[in-house]
């Protein structure tokens, strides 16, 4: 059966490092999105609810991910989906399109874990050091704007999607010389 049949983006569609569309700039998007390109954001948004649902991702194969950029599935365009629960509880369920991130704080934060990528098929040890507070602008699939003030694991998320588009992986962030080290920033925290 034909993978892109199927309502949701398989393990297999994603693109992994080393392919050359990962570190390019994305194209910014004709809103509103044409019928294709709604089929691969609603195909991309599918995969994250299956993939965190433990039952169809084991059945699918699928790795929990809580964002997915449109360069990851060989689209060039500047579209990411996300969908998580963030501490409060609240659930996040957004399609960005054209996303411009517009003011960022000086302070910084990092996740003590170190982050993933549905892209990368390695752990990857070292500090990513993120904007703990920032405002993105990006229109919905319907060429709708919205602007989101976002901060702490949000807005980690958020960077780490928009820099896909940017053709900067997360491990471009981290210390070449020495992974653990974070930047001299004047305030930065674990979170």
């Amino acid at each position: 059966m034909n993978n892109s049949s199927l309502s949701f983006v398989t393990m297999d569609e994603i693109v992994r490092e080393g392919d050359p569309i990962l570190r390019k700039v994305a194209e910014p998007v004709k809103l509103p999105l044409s019928d294709e390109d709604r089929t691969r954001a609603n195909r991309m948004m599918d995969f994250l609810k299956k993939s965190q649902d433990e039952k169809l991702a084991e059945q699918y194969g699928l790795r929990p991910g809580i964002g997915l950029s449109a360069n990851q599935v060989g689209w060039d365009g500047r579209v990411f989906v996300v969908y998580f629960t963030n501490d409060q509880d609240r659930q996040l369920e957004y399609v960005f399109c054209n996303p411009k991130l517009v003011s960022h704080s000086t302070a910084m934060v990092y996740l003590e874990h170190g982050e993933g990528c549905l892209s990368v098929d390695r752990d990857v040890e070292g500090f990513v050091p993120r904007y703990e507070k920032i405002t993105i602008k990006a229109f919905t699939p319907d060429g709708k704007p919205f602007t989101l003030k976002l901060k702490g694991f949000e807005a980690v998320v958020i960077q780490h999607e928009l820099d896909h588009l940017n053709g900067v992986m997360f491990y471009d962030h981290i210390n070449k010389k020495d992974p653990g080290r974070l930047p001299e920033v004047e305030f930065i925290r674990p979170l």
